[in-house]
């Protein structure tokens, strides 16, 4: 009983500093006692649940049995928004806190909600080397289905809770740098439009509609089904990591390796403006089994802190990583963010003795953040994706410098096809880019959220870079035209009568236009 009665004196000693220090106090200043005591436990009971519904539908076979009839359900929803002479425009249903986006979607309070409960795999055909999805199926969702058959998909953006429907926004990996962005792999879109008719598009049937609809943020109709190129997997991935040291190496060195078809995987870890670790990886089925590393299992070193250790020890090494733990290594921390909320999560006891209900869910942090957490966030963190040429890497990675200080950075190269729609190279041919990836708290003085990523947005623009939508975008909106081509996006609009129906995409996510 001794320990029972430690435990409850513990949690009266706690609610009493609580009630004295208040409720807002300790989510601000020490979140890391509500997400361990409380967010976590209901991250696992919520990956517990989406496990057991995924397994039922596919023993039951239901989510391609029932996905005309959800889909007929959802024409049903906008055919009684035109009846009641569409005053308002439409979204999914889908609550805002369930998103991984950090940015909170006030519009859904004054929008027409449509149910969309489609989260099931309709269809792996092996033959055509092609996946049917409905769109709230997850990465994770997808990998754990695939690769037991021994395929997967091209591009797998990470972490595990990202659904297929990031299609309406836009999804990257490092085998990027061979099939592009996680649009680049589809075949085919699936959509309810605003009239309520059920179209299929691809790049030869409706080609305009298929070649918009991605960076589109659902501004066009309702994704209900896509198809996705898979190709055959390997058992693991062979990692190399190689330590490189100032800045124009390190450029020299990712730009090289980015190059090489024959490297399935690259990616780069920025830890100084001078210091980095480039990785590249193969596929294979053979692996020398003292070098395995199973980085997902809930006991090992987050992955940005182990290959840190190359870093550190100055010297190169190499790993079989197994395929599933690969595409869902910076899963456990949310690549580095869950070091600011938990301080102490990579210490090897808390890993060994709670890291298996790492990492608590995005949306559960959403929806447990308050306002005074959101301010505190907006003003004092950073969570940016910025797509430049490669060839303005060097320039790029020392404006994140100057305008953040925010480390580690994350890079991964991606190939840019010249096709139509928001996103494409300025010149006539496909060009090599990078995403650099900046998340946490920035370390330069005069740091101020608007202005700081304002700059960085502006540089962007200068070197024909993208901004992911998913992030706080401050731009006006001729910037955010000058940005991205939208001559395709609005002539769709006007003829497929989206105007009245869906938020122009610029509405819908800049902050410029919600304040």
């Amino acid at each position: 009983m001794d320990p029972l009665l430690s435990l409850v004196a513990g949690l009266l000693l706690l609610a009493l500093w609580v009630r004295h220090k208040g409720l807002e106090y300790l989510l601000v200043h020490h979140r890391w006692v509500f997400v361990c005591l409380f967010l976590l436990p209901l991250s696992v009971l919520f990956d517990i649940y989406y496990q057991l519904r995924a397994w039922a539908v596919w023993r039951l076979h239901s989510a391609p049995q029932q996905h005309g009839q959800r889909v007929r359900h959802i024409q049903a929803q906008v055919q009684e928004w035109k009846n009641e002479g569409g005053k308002t425009y439409m979204c999914t249903g889908r609550p805002g806190w369930l998103t991984v986006s950090l940015r909170v979607g006030k519009y859904k309070k004054t929008h027409k909600n449509i149910v969309i409960n489609l989260m099931g795999i309709l269809e792996v055909d092996i033959e055509r080397q092609v996946v049917r999805v409905e769109p709230l199926v997850t990465m994770g969702q997808l990998t754990a289905h695939l690769n037991p058959m021994g395929w997967t998909l091209p591009v797998v953006p990470e972490l595990d809770d990202l659904t297929v429907g990031l299609i309406m926004g836009t999804g990257i990996e490092s085998s990027s740098h061979i099939y592009g962005l996680f649009q680049h792999t589809c075949l085919a879109y699936e959509l309810v439009l605003g009239d309520g008719s059920l179209v299929r598009c691809t790049p030869t049937e409706n080609s305009d509609l298929f070649y918009a609809v991605p960076w589109s943020c659902g501004t066009l109709g309702f994704l209900v089904a896509a198809e996705i190129k898979i190709i055959p997997a390997k058992k693991y991935v062979k990692l190399h990591y190689k330590p490189v040291r100032g800045l124009e190496k390190i450029c020299e060195k990712f730009t090289e390796e980015s190059k090489k078809k024959e490297n399935n995987f690259v990616e780069g870890l920025v830890y100084s403006l001078e210091e980095a670790v480039i990785m590249t990886g193969v596929f294979t089925d053979e692996a020398e089994d003292s070098q395995i590393n199973r980085i997902s299992n809930y006991y090992k070193p987050w992955f940005f802190k182990h290959a840190e250790k190359y870093l550190k020890a100055n010297q190169t090494g190499i790993e079989y990583i197994p395929s599933r733990h690969y595409y869902h290594r910076h899963t456990r921390s949310i690549f580095w963010e869950l070091q600011d909320i938990i301080p102490f999560g990579n210490n090897p006891v808390f890993r060994y003795l709670f890291g298996w209900m790492v990492p608590p869910k995005i949306s559960l942090l959403k929806l447990t953040q308050g306002e005074a957490i959101r301010k505190l966030y907006e003003q004092h963190h950073v969570v940016q994706d910025m797509l430049v040429p490669m060839k303005s890497l060097e320039k790029s990675i020392s404006t994140f410098h100057g305008d953040l200080n925010v480390y580690p950075l994350w890079l991964c190269p991606f190939i840019l096809p010249n096709n139509p729609g928001m996103v494409h190279p300025k010149g006539d041919e496909m060009e090599l880019y990078v995403d650099i990836g900046a998340y946490g708290e920035p370390k330069t003085k005069q740091f101020e959220a608007r202005e700081s990523v304002r700059q960085m947005e502006k540089f962007v623009r200068n070197v024909h870079g993208f901004q992911m939508l998913y992030a706080d975008c401050y731009m006006n909106r001729e910037e955010f035209w000058d940005m991205f081509d939208g001559s395709l996006y609005h002539k769709l609009r006007e003829q497929m009568n989206c105007k009245n129906a869906f938020p122009e995409v610029y509405d819908k996510i800049c902050k410029a236009a919600r304040h």
